[in-house]
């Protein structure tokens, strides 16, 4: 199946602890992921991978996580063609009900650009929140975490998650 690339920034703790448990449920299907925080991340490391899975958490009114926003000259000189990608995203949908996941969507839109293979997307049912830039066609663009306020539902959403990415990356 080769393997998966999973980047992911984390300021608090939250999206790595994510990003352990999405990989962890993906080497139990049989695929091979290198967890990677965006902040020892370059160029390189991204272009080993034709499979990749990119999270953020959002911080203050949408902003993208400090270290990706470190990054981003570097991925935008990425050639993202041919390859396919998911994402996930932490946020907290009572607080900031109106930027939820917005990181997730400003990743999606550095991306999206390119002729990817864009896999993952997750239904909007189940949140409460009034706007999202990772809402694009009604769905997520990909995974929705919100473990501030629903802490109890993530273990399933990664899990049904990871098996509908086994059919997406295999």
């Amino acid at each position: 199946m080769g393997s998966i690339g999973l980047f992911y920034g984390s300021s608090g703790g939250t999206t790595e602890g994510v990003a352990q448990k999405i990989a962890a449920a993906l080497n139990a299907k049989g695929f091979v992921v290198d967890v990677i925080n965006i902040a020892n991340a370059n160029k390189a490391v991204f272009e080993k991978y034709d499979k990749l899975i990119l999270g953020s958490s959002t911080w203050g009114m949408g902003d993208l996580q400090d270290d990706w926003e470190n990054f981003m000259g570097e991925l935008e000189e990425i050639d993202f063609n041919g390859k396919t990608v998911a994402f996930f995203g932490t946020g907290d949908q009572d607080t900031y009900s109106d930027t939820f996941l917005d990181a997730m969507g400003i990743l999606y839109e550095k991306v999206v650009d390119s002729k990817v293979n864009i896999v993952g997307t997750w239904p909007v049912d189940g949140y409460n929140f009034s706007d999202s830039k990772a809402v694009i066609d009604g769905e997520f663009i990909g995974l929705a975490i919100d473990d501030d306020n629903q802490a109890s539902m993530t273990k399933k959403r990664i899990a049904d998650w990871a098996d509908m990415l086994t059919g997406q990356m295999a």
